[in-house]
Formats: structure tokens, sequence, C-alpha cells
């Protein structure tokens, strides 16, 4: 076992390396697809009852979807309307809710969710588009302000979302 040349060993791990095709490590299939473009996800969460509006989350959203797409595929990202994958939709629901009582019947835990609907559009394969509703949360005390961890529970929940999203419309499993 000492003795094996180098040369096998390098060309093994290429041939193993290279057997992986048209997947990536991250599961994530983009078939003969070499674009895509995300266009801006309006923020319509007022409309929802019970629900707030957040200042620049449609951008940070549009910008976290953007980078997850770039980050796990070798897509590259376009503006002008020609791209072979599209992502569109809009942000439905910011909502903080009280998740637990005290004894002294008060909240214990508050919930920050967020929801969003995305239209996917795959001009290689059409049979894949949809139209579908993603949602995430994240718990915080309810003695802390929103305002001290709202970039970590954007980011996590961004997160979730985003990879929720890419699951769907690229995980060809």
């Amino acid at each position: 076992m000492k003795n094996i040349p180098i040369s096998i060993v390098i060309i093994f791990a290429a041939f193993c390396l290279n057997s992986c095709g048209a997947y990536n490590f991250t599961g994530g299939s983009v078939g003969t697809a070499t674009t895509f473009q995300v266009n801006y996800f309006q923020n319509y969460a007022t409309q929802s009852p019970g629900s707030t509006f957040e200042p620049g989350m449609d951008r940070d959203f549009t910008l976290a979807l953007q980078d997850r797409i770039l980050n796990q595929t070798s897509l590259d990202l376009v503006n002008n309307g020609n791209a072979d994958l599209l992502y569109e939709g809009e942000i439905t629901e910011y909502r903080i809710s009280p998740m637990s009582a005290t004894a002294q019947q008060t909240a214990a835990q508050n919930r920050l969710s967020i929801r969003v609907k995305v239209r996917f559009y795959n001009k290689t394969k059409e049979d894949v588009d949809f139209d579908q509703t993603f949602s995430f949360f994240f718990d915080y005390p309810a003695d802390t302000q929103l305002a001290s961890i709202k970039s970590e529970a954007h980011e996590v929940i961004f997160e979730r979302l985003t990879q929720d999203i890419f699951n769907a419309s690229l995980a060809d499993w």
C-alpha cells in the first residue's frame, strides 16, 4: 500500500471528483442553465393583517438570495431579462408574535416570522417552474428589544429561506 505511485492517487481522485457531473457538492443541479436573475422582492408585508413593514428588508432579502445562488452554483448573475433561471416574488409577512407566557400572564418569548412568495421560472426545463410560499422564524426573549437582535434574526431567517428556495428550485434529487 505504501508503494502506490502518487500519479495513480491523483488520477483516482480526479475521476471521483469528475463523476459528480452536473451536480456540485451542495446538491444543486443547474442542468443546461448558465445564467440566473433575481428580480427585486417588493415588501408587501403590510397587506397581511398583524404584519409590519421593515425598511430595507426587500433589498437585503433580494441580495441574500442572489448570494446563495452565486455561492452554491456556477451560474452567472444577469439583470437583462434573458436569464435561464428567473426568481421573483414578494415579502408577504413580517410579524412579531408572543409565543409563551409567564406565570404573571406576560410574554416570555416572542417570535419574528417572515414569509415570502416566490415564483421560479426555468427556461431550460419548464416543468420545474413553481409558485410557492416559504416562511421561517426566529424566537427571542420577550424582554429583549427587536432592534438589538434584528440583524441576527434576519441572518438566521434569510439563511433558511434562501436555502429552502434554492432546494426547491435546484436540488434535483
